[in-house]
């Protein structure tokens, strides 16, 4: 659905192009999340944002977009192997706002063509 697509591929490497934001150590975190908490807390409320704005998708669609999530996941897992277990800064929490709000775009694009 979208993990297949060039919009991710370039999120992706969006991404790897500020792994420094989470390289950095700060004394000070804004919460106890880790950064793959917070990743996965993010795209989970962006994905139920989603299937609320596409009350047409059947039951088939959602799951293929919970796979997808899942794939994601797997990725940032990856990627960021080596901090995912640290605990998120500011700056790093307002990066995976703003990393999880495009993987929604991406999804919203990928909904209005399947929905048509």
């Amino acid at each position: 659905m979208v993990t297949d697509k060039d919009g991710y591929i370039h999120l992706i490497q969006y991404l790897t192009e500020h792994l420094g934001l989470f390289e950095k150590s700060e004394a000070s975190s804004i919460n106890n999340q880790t950064v793959l908490e917070l990743f996965e807390d993010q795209l989970s409320a962006q994905i139920i944002m989603v299937c609320g704005q596409n009350p047409k998708l059947s039951f088939e669609q959602r799951n293929d977009i919970i796979r997808e999530i899942d794939a994601i996941v797997y990725d940032l897992e990856e990627i960021l192997a080596s901090v995912a277990k640290h605990n998120a800064t500011a700056q790093q929490s307002i990066f995976i706002t703003e990393f999880s709000g495009l993987i929604k775009n991406l999804f919203d694009k990928e909904i209005e063509q399947l929905l048509r």
